[in-house]
């Protein structure tokens, strides 16, 4: 199975607005995590978003929701994405 973990920075200021997006979108999408490292440094909080046990057309419909979102608008940078697989 193949997990996926996206991480990227959030003003502070964007966090509020940025979440109930992120939200949404897991919610449409059929559910997903959304996590933040404790603290700021810099005023940027670091937020990951995680999916497991997706399918292979997943992270396709994951870019596109986010785009139609409007996610990038409240993020500093872009968006990392990390894909992990069990291990056999």
């Amino acid at each position: 199975m193949t997990d996926l973990y996206i991480y990227y920075r959030v003003p502070a200021g964007q966090a509020g607005a940025l979440a109930s997006k992120v939200r949404a979108m897991q919610a449409a999408l059929g559910g997903g995590q959304l996590k933040r490292r404790p603290g700021e440094k810099d005023g940027l909080q670091t937020w990951m978003e995680v999916y497991a046990s997706v399918t292979d057309d997943f992270p396709a419909r994951l870019d596109r929701a986010a785009e139609e979102a409007g996610l990038q608008q409240h993020i500093d940078g872009l968006r990392h994405t990390e894909v992990f697989t069990d291990f056999n």
